[in-house]
């Protein structure tokens, strides 16, 4: 475990004002697997000043490149997609039923304020649910894919066509960015375009602090990594990497209800989380733990068994194999409208990742036998 920081020492902030303007509009804007390119393009335009080239694949994925004519090729990555539901079916009486895109979790979905997307445009709706009072007396039925329906105001499956809405548009919740206590972001999707902040930061840093990198480095922002890391899968192919560096959230363990036995104990504000699995090749996991350490970065340690359940997994099995290592951001309350997430642990992982990029060398060799 790195050295904890001196409790009298002050934490430098990395994140800057411009940034975190920049970083609230992109929470904002909705980004659902499938249709992540509004978002995307936000996400290039503040990345665009700090690097040579850029492109976008067919499905979405955006990637800016900083030396794109070296051999050697170092990937930073985060994933752009939030979950969200699907139009499924439209009852005569104009009610709406959803099923899942990604991983939505059903419980928290009950009076919630949603935005269908439609050709038309934008139509409000809210998540209806039984009133207490009707319910009283009788067994209380928990909410389940079966039974969570969206009321636009229609009172006709017509009505409800007319606005746009169709089989197969999409929803996300409304629910926005905020600072809490001066001490949290909290909002939807910051699972994971927390990530995609972070890596565009690093591209910053290296901009403003005029370092030369002795290879090629892509920051990738994949998509559809909520569905089965389909986005990293497909840009693994593309650019054949020598290197991956993922950035992905985990769990902090510290809440309620949650078993420390079974998923470890992480909290936000203790830093970054270093993760050990089969995907995580472990030449590059210790030159990360090492530049922690040098640089005094608090971190902490996570075993993911069989695999990590990221876009760490994708670049790692791809080309013949790929050394990649995962690191990760605390988060409360994942796949829920208010993912929580501490200020210094998004500034120590952009640090980690920086540092950690001067630390690897023109043509690295992370073989365990040379």
């Amino acid at each position: 475990m790195a050295k904890k920081k001196d409790d009298k020492q002050k934490h430098v902030s990395v994140v800057t004002k411009k940034s975190l303007q920049f970083f609230e509009e992109y929470i904002n804007n909705p980004s659902p697997t499938g249709f992540e390119y509004p978002g995307q393009k936000l996400w290039l335009d503040y990345l665009k000043p700090y690097i040579d080239e850029s492109f976008i694949d067919n499905y979405g994925t955006a990637v800016g490149v900083i030396n794109p004519k070296a051999e050697y090729r170092v990937v930073i990555e985060a994933h752009a997609d939030e979950i969200s539901w699907f139009v499924n079916y439209i009852t005569p009486e104009g009610l709406i039923y959803v099923i899942r895109n990604g991983g939505s979790d059903h419980q928290i979905a009950p009076s919630k304020r949603v935005n269908i997307h439609t050709d038309k445009g934008m139509v409000k709706a809210v998540f209806g649910w039984p009133a207490i009072h009707t319910r009283n007396g009788e067994k209380e039925e928990a909410p389940a894919l079966k039974n969570i329906f969206l009321d636009c105001g229609c009172t006709s499956k017509e009505e409800v066509e007319n606005l746009g809405i169709h089989v197969g548009c999409v929803i996300t919740y409304e629910d926005e960015f905020m600072v809490l206590n001066d001490r949290y972001y909290v909002g939807r999707a910051l699972d994971n375009r927390a990530g995609g902040f972070m890596i565009a930061e690093v591209a910053r840093l290296l901009k403003e602090n005029k370092q030369k990198l002795p290879f090629g480095l892509y920051i990738v922002n994949s998509v559809q990594e909520e569905i089965g890391l389909r986005g990293a899968e497909m840009i693994a192919d593309r650019i054949k990497p020598h290197v991956a560096i993922v950035t992905d959230v985990t769990h902090d363990t510290s809440t309620p209800m949650i078993n420390k036995i079974t998923q470890g104990d992480l909290a936000c504000g203790r830093g970054p989380v270093v993760s050990y699995a089969p995907a995580v090749q472990t030449n590059l996991n210790k030159l990360l733990i090492e530049t922690a350490e040098k640089n005094e970065i608090p971190f902490q340690r996570q075993a993911s068994s069989r695999s990590t359940g990221t876009d760490t997994d994708a670049f790692a099995y791809s080309n013949g194999g790929v050394p990649s290592a995962l690191i990760s951001l605390p988060l409360r309350y994942m796949h829920t409208t208010v993912e929580m997430i501490h200020k210094e642990d998004v500034d120590n992982v952009i640090s980690l990742i920086y540092h950690a990029l001067l630390n690897i060398k023109k043509d690295h060799d992370f073989k365990y036998s040379k």
